[in-house]
């Protein structure tokens, strides 16, 4: 019987239900768009699962989020696989990643706050901040088991921490320095018990690679770079990050920890056992439940994919997302434009051994494509990407107006070409190129 109360109830659930519609799009990120109005193929989009479901099948990777926006739309958005294996628990939407070096984007993005707030000068050298990198020394050769050094000819600053070209590595085997980081405990583990500053005193013990500024290498930089902004601004990194970026940009479930009360929606972490995988970072018991010692800007962060494409997004505007701008335009094209002189060539980034780098070169705490170079490994012309050791992977491309993201969970990245397929499909998608603006 259809009375007034009954229809009344009638409404009230309406509304309910509409109003858990529009939360769950929130959940995305970003609203939703019509591909095809968008100049994307609808159909060749949600072939992009299919492209990757062979590796859940085969036991190789867990489960993946894939995403894809345009001119700031969603315009594919798919969680599919698990996220935990032996709990049997599905992907989800809104599950939280280890982000490892995608947090490195972010750490730039503090960085230029601060140079827009005139806090920091990119021409600044470091020992401004962290004393302890005035007299640093560069590694010459190592002799007879001794490491012999000379003095740094030029200071490094902190546009050399935002390209990795002050001569700073990772703890390790193989180079003579990076065997004294190990030796030294300059980890940047949020694991290891050294708070930023004492961690980045120690760095700053050890000899450079190279004079600051000549060459490029891998390392530490972006976490010495939280310190810099620890000191600049007087608060801790990951607060500064919280009231700076995640918040203005509703960043909800970003951080350098997983709270208590998230723990149902973080994803386990696996590495490669022969054909298949084995885990390496239960959920349940994962340090990341833990507040750090340390906020490392270098690979700390956890987080959805839903807030790295609020971030990405951002980037792409030119600092902003709906209204509220995290920094200025110029200093986000700065970010995002390769840095790099003639005078390192055409594949200054050294990686990994045997892959081909040509075309690549960096922005600030990013990788970039090279005008002139077509398509390359990172994609084409102008995109501007990075990924994490768990193989996490964005970009962003300001000609075509999009943002892509494929996120799962296996240690080392690249052991499978899931970043090449899914960037690959997503240009195979592209029917009306140009888009024509980004998007807000």
């Amino acid at each position: 019987m259809n009375t007034p109360r009954i229809r009344s109830i009638l409404a009230i659930v309406a509304v309910v239900a509409i109003a858990v519609v529009a939360h769950a799009g929130d959940d995305l990120g970003l609203p939703r768009g019509d591909a095809n109005a968008l100049g994307m193929s609808s159909e060749k989009l949600a072939a992009i699962p299919g492209k990757l479901q062979g590796f859940v099948d085969k036991g190789q990777l867990p489960g993946f989020v894939t995403v894809v926006a345009r001119q700031g739309k969603i315009v594919h958005f798919e969680a599919f696989g698990s996220m935990d294996v032996a709990r049997d628990k599905p992907m989800r939407p809104d599950t939280i990643f280890r982000m490892y070096s995608m947090t490195k984007p972010i750490t730039g993005v503090s960085v230029m706050i601060l140079v827009d707030e005139g806090k920091v000068a990119l021409s600044d050298p470091v020992s401004k901040y962290i004393p302890e990198f005035a007299d640093a020394k560069v590694f010459v050769e190592e002799k007879d088991g001794e490491i012999l050094t000379e003095d740094a000819k030029t200071p490094m600053t902190v546009k050399h921490l935002m390209m990795h070209t002050g001569g700073l590595t990772y703890p390790g085997p193989g180079h003579p320095v990076a065997a004294l980081y190990l030796k030294s405990g300059a980890s940047s583990d949020g694991g290891s018990g050294l708070s930023l500053e004492e961690f980045s005193k120690k760095v700053a013990e050890m000899p450079l690679l190279f004079q600051p500024g000549t060459d490029w290498n891998y390392g530490v930089s972006m976490d010495v770079l939280g310190r810099v902004v620890e000191v600049a601004s007087g608060q801790r990194f990951a607060e500064f990050l919280q009231d700076h970026v995640f918040g203005p940009l509703g960043m909800k479930d970003s951080a350098f920890h997983v709270p208590a009360e998230k723990l149902d929606r973080f994803a386990a972490n696996y590495g490669p056992e022969g054909d298949g995988m084995r885990l390496i970072d239960d959920p349940a018991t994962s340090r990341y439940l833990k507040i750090p010692s340390q906020d490392s800007g270098g690979g700390g962060m956890v987080g959805t994919a839903a807030d790295y494409l609020r971030f990405a997004q951002a980037l792409l505007n030119g600092g902003e997302l709906g209204g509220v701008r995290i920094i200025s335009e110029k200093s986000a094209h700065e970010m995002t434009t390769n840095q790099f002189g003639p005078e390192f060539g055409d594949a200054p980034l050294k990686l990994f051994p045997g892959i081909d780098f040509s075309g690549i070169g960096f922005g600030y705490c990013g990788a970039v494509v090279m005008d002139g170079h077509g398509t390359t490994l990172f994609g084409p012309s102008g995109v501007y990407s990075w990924g994490g050791a768990a193989s996490t992977d964005f970009w962003i491309d300001k000609n075509e107006g999009l943002v892509g993201i494929v996120l799962t969970q296996l240690i080392p990245t690249a052991t499978y070409p899931t970043r090449s397929i899914m960037q690959n499909a997503v240009y195979d998608a592209i029917v009306q190129s140009h888009a024509g603006g980004t998007g807000s």
